[in-house]
């Protein structure tokens, strides 16, 4: 992984206290700290010059600065992460050349050296809109999964496309009975799993929510679709280590303070 320190950048965390999968989810506690919290902090590990959260409830900016962290509240009805993002973005008066890096907020294992990666992979590449990041799967369980989003890049990693189908199909290696694959049918090179961080120039995400819906995204269920649709390019940094998993459900929760509490 690139360990270069990118020139100034603002770290976002969206964080929304609605979870179907787990009720108030950016306050689940994590060895003593709101996950939330543990967000902002592993993020300030990195090269940010400014880590903020931006939370849709009081409880969770008060949360924030309560353990030192710098919050502001937006709006509740905001459809999505980038939507708030924008939001943030005009409130805290960053420039349309503004760096700015979207961790998600219940990413409390963030490897600081990503962010950086991320950060870095857009600040070079002038002409993209965006960053983010993948690594090579090594396992066809993953490949054929449609919650493991896949992404197709160039020679010079830029995003071709997205999908939740298995890509690219390898057409001469897979068996007729996908349930008959094994790892070793898996692609050559190996196919790339799309990590959710996210890098934008903060005047593009200002524009992003202005940008009609595509009808790729909606069929995808995957927001980063809409910046392909509309002719935009997105630079992905390649690394080599899956990223530790973020807590979705009861059970992430318990594996990441399982994995807090073996650190102390």
């Amino acid at each position: 992984m690139s360990t270069a320190i990118p020139n100034a950048f603002t770290v976002l965390i969206p964080a929304r206290m609605a979870s179907s999968r787990l009720p108030k989810k950016p306050l689940a506690d994590i060895g003593g700290a709101p996950m939330v919290v543990r967000v902002a902090q592993q993020s300030q590990l990195s090269g940010a010059q400014r880590c903020v959260v931006a939370a849709d409830d009081e409880r969770i900016v008060q949360a924030c600065q309560t353990h030192g962290i710098e919050a502001i509240l937006t709006r509740v009805d905001h459809v999505s992460g980038s939507d708030r993002l924008a939001e943030a973005c005009d409130l805290l008066g960053l420039s349309d050349e503004a760096l700015v890096v979207n961790v998600q907020g219940d990413e409390p294992l963030i490897d600081p050296t990503l962010i950086n990666a991320v950060a870095h992979e857009l600040q070079r590449r002038s002409d993209c809109v965006m960053s983010t990041a993948a690594h090579p799967i090594a396992r066809m369980a993953d490949f054929i999964n449609p919650n493991v989003v896949k992404v197709v890049t160039d020679k010079h990693h830029t995003a071709l496309y997205f999908s939740r189908s298995p890509m690219p199909w390898p057409r001469d290696r897979m068996p007729a009975d996908t349930a008959q694959a094994t790892d070793a049918h898996l692609p050559q090179p190996a196919p790339l799993r799309h990590v959710g961080i996210y890098g934008y120039r903060a005047g593009f995400l200002r524009q992003f929510p202005r940008l009609s819906t595509a009808p790729l995204e909606l069929s995808e269920s995957l927001e980063q679709l809409r910046v392909l649709w509309h002719g935009e390019r997105i630079a992905v940094h390649i690394t080599d280590q899956a990223p530790a998993g973020g807590v979705d459900t009861p059970d992430d929760l318990a594996r990441v303070r399982a994995h807090w509490v073996s650190t102390l």
